[in-house]
């Protein structure tokens, strides 16, 4: 109930103001720094505060928009939240491909994506389309060697079928801007390809649902680029679009509504929410300088994939609570149509199971979780509001910045979006090798019993070519794991560390489940030592143990008694690895001339510090 309507409901609760709330909490901290503590600063350089409070709302110029209403941010629907659940396949063959698509259409996807490298000719693509009116199911075709014929063939197949043409809905993947920021060069060159999208937009005039220009915000997200730049290269890849296009004729009016964004979607929950808010804003604001006829001509069409980026090999499973967030922070945000890649294409290609998965992950969130039900729910929020403008702002910033060294293409050639997604990677990298940023059952909490070696299926990756280079951020570790899969493979024994727990209870179980963990990523066999009654049976124990390397798990008082463990277990087996859980920086040298050779704790560099044990190893 609102307080204006009963205020006799609220009037034993006083209001307290930001003042009274900012002495409370500098009192709770007790000295310390109050931004270091509570402000995050993301990777992005965005300054978010710890909480949001309704006067943070009254300088926000979007915030008395309704949906549907300049400049979009609450999006173009006014009563629902309807978006087109699609389902994309890889499979080149078309009458395979024919037939997945007619059963997940059957089973519940609204809209197809087909992988047409392998159709040339009207015949097959009749084939492939067999039994799908793309009046009723919007239809994507994604990996043509050449939009033109096929779109040429597609609108003869669409007169011979009688399909209504301003019914037919779906898009081409035709998007040379994103082909010259992944391989640095054109389809030809750009007037060539400029004239092709002057003969899709002429040949496609009367199917005003039909995209047949594509801007694939996906491919920065995929290589590591974070939210901002993401925004803002796509932004800046669209706008070289509307620029090159309207000189050659085309009105924004005919041109901007034929336009289709994609974007990846992250798991970072909020900010993915208020990223896809931002750039409904930010492109409206972009279009309007074209002068269009009407505000329809300002609305985004949106698509959204999930992340490719943070998915993993090992602990496949957690992909599907990765990609079922990711779905939900698209469709709140208000996406036109959104694609959940099966959790498994890491390692192999996808099959009934996964791609069954992903598809009734949206019609859950749809008909089960009602999120189809409310336009823009997350108007409002204090929170999201305020991210929504922090991104906004600092999106175009850079878009501005883009557009000051002379566009998009230019900013291509000069290497600049390369260079500025290359230091986001650096900053990603080493979070994860550091792990600050955790992906469960890679980087931290493996499966110890998880063996993937065998199950991966080679595919052809487009990050073996190009300029960016889109990857998977825990790839690396990945690579540790493998290598020693591959290791015993080839009849070597797995690395075996010996967790040799000493003392204090709780401080040797806790350095025990670190060191586990820490070297559970690469994949070696840990065994933890059995309850002992003194030093001397633990180091007896310890040498029995035939380990490549022992851990000493005990508190940092307790670690000068096992100077004696160490230099009786180098003594006896110099060639173990000794190496203690923690940093007790008062007695590492007496450590160090015990025989202890490695530190792990919060902050090392786990990636690092493991390639070096596989090294020691001899795994190649």
């Amino acid at each position: 109930m609102d307080q204006n309507t009963n205020p006799g409901l609220f009037a034993e609760f006083p209001g307290i103001s930001t003042r009274q709330w900012e002495a409370k909490i500098n009192e709770d901290l007790k000295g310390a720094d109050y931004e270091k503590k509570l402000v995050w600063h993301t990777l992005e350089g965005l300054r978010i505060k710890p909480y949001y409070r309704q006067e943070d709302l009254s300088a926000l110029s979007h915030i008395n928009a309704l949906p549907g209403q300049y400049p979009f941010v609450r999006g173009k629907e006014t009563k629902e939240n309807k978006w087109d659940i699609r389902q994309d396949f890889d499979e080149s063959d078309p009458a395979t491909a024919n037939k997945l698509a007619l059963e997940a259409l059957d089973r519940g996807a609204e809209a197809i994506g087909f992988n047409v490298e392998n159709v040339a000719g009207p015949d097959i693509l009749e084939k492939l389309l067999s039994g799908i009116n793309p009046t009723l199911h919007a239809i994507h075709f994604l990996h043509s060697k050449n939009y033109k014929p096929l779109f040429r063939d597609f609108t003869s197949l669409a007169r011979k079928a009688g399909w209504d043409t301003t019914e037919i809905k779906g898009s081409l993947n035709f998007d040379p801007l994103g082909f010259l920021a992944l391989y640095g060069k054109f389809y030809g060159s750009a007037e060539e390809n400029y004239r092709d999208a002057l003969e899709l937009l002429n040949d496609g005039k009367n199917y005003k649902m039909f995209r047949v220009i594509q801007v694939n915000g996906q491919h920065y997200h995929n290589a590591g680029a974070h939210i901002v730049q993401e925004l803002a290269f796509a932004l800046s890849q669209g706008n070289e679009y509307l620029a090159a296009l309207t000189e050659k004729g085309v009105s924004v009016d005919e041109l901007a509504p034929r336009m289709q964004f994609t974007f990846a979607v992250g798991s970072n929950y909020f900010l993915e929410i208020a990223k896809f808010r931002a750039v409904k804003m930010l492109w409206a604001k972009i279009v309007e300088q074209y002068k269009p006829s009407g505000e329809a001509t300002m609305k985004i069409n949106l698509h959204a994939v999930t992340s490719g980026w943070n998915k993993s090999v090992y602990d496949p499973y957690v992909n599907m609570l990765r990609s079922t967030t990711e779905a939900m922070a698209a469709t709140i945000a208000g996406v036109d149509s959104l694609t959940i890649d099966p959790f498994d294409n890491t390692y192999k290609k996808a099959d009934t199971f996964s791609r069954r998965v992903a598809r009734n992950q949206q019609i859950v969130l749809r008909h089960e979780a009602y999120f189809g039900k409310v336009a823009d729910p997350a108007a409002g929020s204090y929170y999201i509001e305020n991210i929504t403008d922090l991104i906004a702002d600092a999106a175009w910033k850079l878009f501005v910045e883009m557009e000051n060294m002379g566009g998009f293409a230019n900013a291509v050639e000069g290497d600049f979006i390369k260079g500025q997604i290359e230091a986001t990677c650096q900053k990603r990298d080493l979070d994860i090798a550091m792990r600050k940023q955790v992906f469960v059952g890679v980087n931290q909490y493996p499966n110890l019993q998880e063996k993937m070696l065998d199950k991966l299926e080679p595919t052809a990756r487009l990050s073996d070519l190009g300029q960016l280079r889109p990857y998977r951020g825990v790839q690396a570790f990945e690579a540790l794991r493998l290598a020693a899969e591959n290791h015993e493979k080839k009849g070597f024994k797995v690395p075996k560390i010996y967790l040799f727990t000493y003392g204090n209870l709780a401080m040797r179980k806790a350095r025990a489940t670190f060191a586990t963990n820490f070297f559970g990523c690469a994949g070696y066999t840990i065994e933890e030592a059995p309850m002992i009654s003194s030093l001397e049976e633990g180091i007896e124990k310890a040498l029995n143990a035939e380990a490549d390397a022992i851990v000493f798990c005990s508190s940092d008082e307790e670690y000068a008694q096992m100077t004696v463990a160490a230099r009786a277990i180098k003594e006896k087996q110099p060639q173990v690895q000794i190496v203690v859980a923690g940093n007790p920086k008062e007695i590492m040298n007496e450590l160090d001339e015990a025989g202890v050779q490695h530190y792990v704790h919060m902050r090392t560099n786990t990636l690092e510090t493991l390639q070096r044990f596989n090294d020691v190893f001899g795994i190649a």
